[in-house]
This record gives C-alpha cells, structure tokens and sequence, in this order.
C-alpha cells in the first residue's frame, strides 16, 4: 500500500451536516445531556468505545479510544475493553455500564430479550436513576453516530476538532 492509497479517504458520502444544518444542535444535545456529571465521562468512552467494536468501526473506534487516552487512560484498560468480561480493570460499575451497551446492541438468543433483568438489576445496583437515565442516553447517543458511521463512513479522527468528511 502506497502512502497515496493510505491516506485516500474512505468516505462515502459528503458530511451530512452540510445539507442537514440541525444536525449540529442534536449532536450537542446530547452531549450536554450526557455531559451532566451523573456518570463519569470515561465510563461513557469506555461503552461508546465498546460499541464502536462491537459494530465494527473504525471511525468510532479510533474517536473514543483518542478521548480515552487524552483523558489519561492506561493501555491496558483501552486494549482490554474488546474483553472487558474476564480483564481485571474495569469496576464493577464500568462493568455493568458495558454489559448493559452490549446487551443493547448484540442480538439475544431466541426468544429472550436483550437487556435482560439481571442486566439492568446489575447496573441500577451502582448508579442512581439519574444516572440510570444518562446511560441510556449515552447509549442512544452512540446508536445516532453508529448510523453515521456505518453508513457514511467518516475518516477515522482522533478529535472531533478534525475534519473527518471529505
């Protein structure tokens, strides 16, 4: 691979917020909403990190994994989110936070919800309903960006300050 074909951009389709200007409003909603201080904002990287791979993308991966190491994150707690489930560095709050993302987004077996009530039960046990609520934000909040994402296919960026549509 050439250092022209490295740096092409992978881009499908133009910045949506360029023909869609409220765009911008609903993103800083969220963000605000999420922002409230009820659930600490590495936990919220950590369950968007983890979406970002449980969907696949680089885009999300690569953004989250970026805030996770501005906020002084160690490696080994970044790497280890893909296996959070047996990794001794996550609390049992962090813990609950990613079981729940994943219960949202991963299929349940047949006939079975996704989040189940044990699932939910584990995460109320360490956050208040504040707190319950803004993770189900956070969640919804990284469900917006994954239809983004996956279907316009945005430059992988360290910081939202980058230019990640062509």
């Amino acid at each position: 691979m050439t250092n022209q074909t490295a740096s092409a951009s992978i881009s499908r389709m133009p910045n949506p917020g360029e023909f869609v200007p409220e765009l911008k409003d609903i993103s800083a909603a969220l963000f605000r909403a999420t922002g409230n201080q009820s659930v600490p904002r590495t936990t919220i990287n950590l369950i968007h990190l983890r979406a970002g791979q449980i969907v696949h993308n680089t885009y999300l991966t690569v953004l989250n994994t970026s805030f996770l190491r501005k906020a002084d994150e160690s490696e080994e707690r970044i790497t280890a989110v893909s296996s959070w489930q047996d990794a001794p560095y996550f609390t049992d709050a962090e813990r609950a936070a990613l079981a729940l993302v994943e219960a949202t987004l991963q299929p349940a077996p047949h006939g079975r919800e996704r989040v189940t009530d044990e699932v939910y039960a584990e995460a109320a046990r360490h956050y208040d309903e504040k707190a319950m609520a803004t993770l189900t934000i956070a969640i919804g909040q990284i469900n917006f960006f994954i239809a983004l994402a996956l279907i316009g296919k945005p430059q992988p960026v360290a910081s939202l300050a980058d230019e990640q549509w062509d």
